[in-house]
């Protein structure tokens, strides 16, 4: 994944310009180091999703034009290159343009592929495209809200009759159990030691009641504690119930207005014997299939969810229950999901979620309501 451009959200119906200088120091300067892009070229699940995705399918790309959403090191850019496109845009808003463009060269692939400096936003291509290849996923697929660029791409520069790549998505949930709601209650509470420590010291050694600001700071380690999702790559026994598919996404045909919030309502059933629901985790998977006049010769699927061998650099999102609940087989539980964009800061996310369960006994648990950040 590179970065294409500043972004926008389209609520009430107009763009919202996003302050470019603020969101370059937020989230593009990342990707401007090769420690980060090596990173994700070390995802081997991802890496081989989209090289099979284009050598699979060369059809799609023998001479034909292309544009790389956030091209990165320009690997995807190269591959459309080496599956016979006839030419290559890849669009990069940051400085890894320049090492893309070295790449490109060191690949002897200079005449097919062109390195753009630029954001998706602004720049201007000399011809509608073929393919828009973009690998715009971010944690729990949306945040970092990349897509937004890929969409103004693809309703810019793609050809009627084109091809999306990845074309579809879908973001999933499933109840879990983990060892980490214990751990992170721990931690809120040796912070909330701690600070009831400090506050005693300043008063005793310096004079100053520190007090009144003891309910700020405890609202504060409680939203980084408990109320913040966590990156984890869970293994598959600590999915305790039946997954859900909360959003599915048509990358052809996907509004910026249909991303801005996500709400879901789910059934899950508890598949685990006597166990403790800790909290839900979300991930997401990919499709490359083509479109329905065009259609991929083999359909390559990039998935995310909980592996043993298969985890990737995205793992899971997880959203932990302080505290957790007793549950066992049988158990039914209906949750309400929401997430919606961040109003301080558009790539991240807020969340929502209740829950009610219904033992296999009939009876109804005390409903669950929680708020979460995905930073």
């Amino acid at each position: 994944m590179g970065s294409s451009g500043d972004r926008f959200s389209a609520a009430n119906g107009g763009a919202v310009v996003v302050d470019k200088g603020v969101d370059f120091a937020n989230y593009f300067c990342t990707y401007a180091f090769l420690y980060h892009q090596k990173e994700m070229l070390s995802d081997r699940v991802r890496m081989d999703a989209y090289y099979n995705s284009i050598f699979s399918n060369k059809h799609h790309f023998v001479g034909k034009t292309v544009l790389d959403v956030g091209t990165g090191s320009g690997i995807l850019a190269i591959w459309s290159a080496q599956a016979g496109a006839k030419k290559v845009y890849a669009v990069e808003a940051t400085k890894m343009a320049e090492h893309a463009r070295e790449l490109v060269k060191a690949n002897n692939v200079q005449d097919v592929v062109e390195v753009i400096e630029g954001s998706m936003e602004d720049v201007t291509l000399p011809e509608k495209v073929d393919i828009i290849i973009s690998e715009w996923m971010g944690y729990f697929l949306l945040r970092e809200s990349m897509f937004d660029s890929v969409i103004c791409a693809r309703e810019r520069w793609l050809k009627p009759n084109g091809i999306m790549y990845p074309s579809h998505a879908r973001m999933w949930m499933a109840p879990i159990r983990t060892g980490l709601t214990n751990q992170k209650k721990c931690d809120y509470d040796g912070a909330m030691e701690d600070w009831h420590y400090f506050v005693d010291d300043t008063k005793n050694y310096y004079g100053v009641d520190m007090s009144v600001l003891t309910k700020p700071f405890d609202q504060e380690q409680r939203k980084y504690y408990l109320q913040t999702s966590l990156w984890n790559n869970l293994h598959p026994d600590q999915v305790i119930g039946t997954p859900a598919v909360i959003k599915e996404i048509d990358c052809l045909t996907a509004t910026v207005n249909d991303l801005l919030q996500v709400r879901a309502t789910f059934s899950s059933s508890i598949t685990a014997e006597d166990t403790r629901l800790c909290g839900f985790a979300g991930w997401f998977d990919v499709h490359f299939r083509g479109r329905k006049e065009n259609l991929a010769q083999e359909e390559i699927e990039l998935t995310t969810a909980p592996s043993v061998d298969n985890g990737t650099h995205w793992g899971q999102q997880v959203f932990l229950l302080h505290p957790s609940v007793r549950v066992n087989k049988g158990d039914d539980m209906i949750v309400n999901f929401s997430m919606s964009r961040s109003k301080e800061n558009h790539r991240l996310m807020d969340v929502e979620l209740g829950c009610e369960i219904r033992q296999s006994s009939g009876r109804l648990l005390q409903p669950i309501k929680c708020n979460f950040y995905i930073e």
